[in-house]
C-alpha cells in the first residue's frame, strides 16, 4: 500500500500515490466549492418544496405555490389568439389591394406571413425566398402564372402537378429523349434560347443559332411566344430575362431541351387554414418589392 507522508517543500500531507517521482498533495477542497455545493442543494430543497417537482404515477407534487406551466402557456396563446382575431378579421374582409395598401396591416401580415414561409415553403425556396436550383426565386419577379397576390393564392391553394383535383398543370417535352429533336438540333435551339437573355454565345453557338432560331419557332413558340417571353396561361417561363431554375448555361439548357422538365408543388388547401393561404400569398407577393429582387 502507499504510506502517506509530509511533503518536504509545502509541509503538507500526500495522499501516499507517486508516479515518477511525484507525490499528490492531500489538498483540501477549496471552502468555495463546498460554498457552491452547499448552496445548489439547498437551491434544490427549495425548488422541490415550493414548485411542481416529482411525478406521482399520474400526477405530481404541486409545490407551495401551486404554478402551473400549463395554465401560462394556455394563457399566452389564448391571448395571442385574441390579439390576432382583430386583424385576421380585417384581413379576411379586405381584397388583396386593399389589404396592400395598408401599410400598418401589411406589416402584421408580412410578419405572420414570414413565418408561415419559413415554417412551409422556406425548405425549397430558401429563407429569402430565392430559391435554388430546380426550385423559383419567388424574389426576382419572373412568376410562371403571375405574380398578383390573387394568383399566387390559387397557385398555392392548388399546387402545380400536385395530386389537387385542380391543380397547374405544367410540363415540357422531352424533345431529345423521345426523339423529336436530333442531338445538333437541341444545341442548335439552346443557342437560340441563351442568345433571347442576352447571354454571350462561344463560337460555335453562334454558328448555330440561325438553326435554332428556325427550330424553336416550329417547336417552342407555341408555349413560350414568339420573342420567348413565355405564357403565364400555361406556366411557360419567360425565356428572355436573366432568371433560370434550372440554371441558363448552354449544358443546362440543352439538358432541359434533351430530357424536359415537370417541375411539382404540393397543394396547401386542407393543410393551411383560408387566413393562412391568403397571409402567405400577401407575403410572397412582397418579396422583392424592398429592393431584394425584381417586381412583376
Amino acid at each position: 500500500m502507499a504510506r502517506e507522508r509530509h511533503d518536504p517543500v509545502t509541509g503538507q500531507m500526500t495522499t501516499g500515490h507517486e508516479w515518477n517521482g511525484i507525490e499528490e498533495l492531500d489538498t483540501p477542497i477549496p471552502r468555495v466549492a463546498l460554498f457552491f455545493l452547499v448552496t445548489t442543494a439547498l437551491f434544490a430543497l427549495g425548488y422541490w418544496i415550493l414548485m411542481p417537482a416529482w411525478p406521482l404515477g399520474v400526477t405530481y407534487t404541486r409545490g407551495l405555490l401551486g404554478f402551473d406551466q400549463r395554465e401560462v402557456v394556455t394563457r399566452q396563446v389564448d391571448d395571442a389568439a385574441a390579439a390576432r382575431a382583430g386583424w385576421a378579421e380585417r384581413v379576411m374582409a379586405l381584397d388583396d389591394a386593399e389589404i396592400e395598401a395598408d401599410p400598418a396591416l401589411m406589416e402584421i401580415v408580412n410578419e405572420a406571413g414570414h413565418a408561415l414561409f419559413g415554417d412551409n415553403c422556406a425548405v425549397c425556396h430558401g429563407t429569402a425566398g430565392t430559391g435554388g436550383p430546380g426550385f423559383p426565386d419567388l424574389a426576382a419577379g419572373a412568376w410562371l402564372w403571375g405574380g398578383d397576390a390573387g394568383t399566387i393564392h390559387e397557385t398555392i391553394r392548388v399546387g402545380i402537378n400536385s395530386g389537387h383535383d385542380e391543380t397547374r398543370m405544367s410540363q415540357m417535352m422531352a424533345f431529345g429523349r423521345d426523339g423529336v429533336l436530333e442531338r445538333d438540333a437541341v444545341r442548335a435551339v439552346a443557342a437560340y434560347v441563351r442568345s433571347l437573355s442576352g447571354q454571350d454565345l462561344s463560337t460555335t453557338e453562334e454558328a448555330r443559332r440561325g438553326a435554332g432560331e428556325e427550330i424553336f419557332a416550329e417547336n417552342c413558340a407555341s408555349c413560350h411566344g414568339e420573342d420567348g417571353t413565355g405564357m403565364v396561361d400555361l406556366g411557360a417561363p419567360n425565356l428572355a430575362d436573366d432568371v433560370w431554375i434550372y440554371g441558363g448555361d448552354a449544358q443546362s439548357v440543352q439538358a432541359s431541351i434533351h430530357g424536359g422538365r415537370q417541375g411539382h408543388m404540393p397543394h396547401w388547401e386542407g393543410r393551411l387554414k383560408p387566413l393562412d393561404l391568403k397571409v402567405l400569398a400577401l407575403y410572397v407577393g412582397s418579396l422583392g418589392k424592398d429592393g431584394t429582387g425584381g417586381e412583376e
